[in-house]
């Protein structure tokens, strides 16, 4: 089984909501990118909350606009031992520090978690300091999750509710 590690994360000093994933998959991390399986609807999601179109941007172009708007990107999961892609095949894993994340990004109000595994480990990772954000817990935007794209942007349009000091 392979090792596989996470990407660094995608903040600066502006960042207000930090949307968190479990690790990326085997597309993203062959072509080093966040959410990169094209039916992976995390591009789609986060253009509707942010009101701009990021799909057809370039990577990089992507990644700064979410800046702008506030928005940064991570994931719980540091590193670990998992086959393919899946979540469950996750194994002897390593988590991100988030608290030392979220302590050298004091503007960061808001914590979003993509998919239930993301949420699950995250929540213990941050302990007692999920206290001082407001979370959400999001349906994953994985193909692997089969819930129907208009139900995920419906309860991902919380972020805009939940997240007042983000510029959308």
């Amino acid at each position: 089984m392979e090792r596989k590690q996470c990407f660094a994360p995608v903040v600066d000093a502006n960042t207000r909501l930090l949307v968190l994933g479990s690790l990326p998959g085997e597309k993203s991390l062959a072509q080093a990118q966040y959410y990169a399986h094209t039916q992976n609807r995390f591009w789609m999601l986060i253009s509707a909350v942010i009101g701009t179109d990021l799909v057809p941007l370039p990577y990089d172009q992507r990644l700064q606009a979410l800046l702008r708007h506030g928005v940064g990107l991570w994931d719980v999961v540091a590193a670990a031992h998992r086959t393919g892609s899946l979540d469950s095949a996750i194994r002897h894993r390593d988590d991100n520090d988030l608290p030392e994340l979220l302590a050298r990004h004091p503007r960061i109000t808001a914590i979003a978690f993509n998919g239930g595994t993301a949420h699950k480990l995250g929540m213990k990772v941050l302990g007692e300091h999920a206290a001082h954000y407001r979370i959400a817990a999001l349906p994953s935007s994985s193909p692997a999750y089969t819930l129907a794209y208009a139900e995920k942007l419906t309860q991902w349009m919380v972020l805009r509710e939940m997240s007042d000091s983000v510029a959308f």
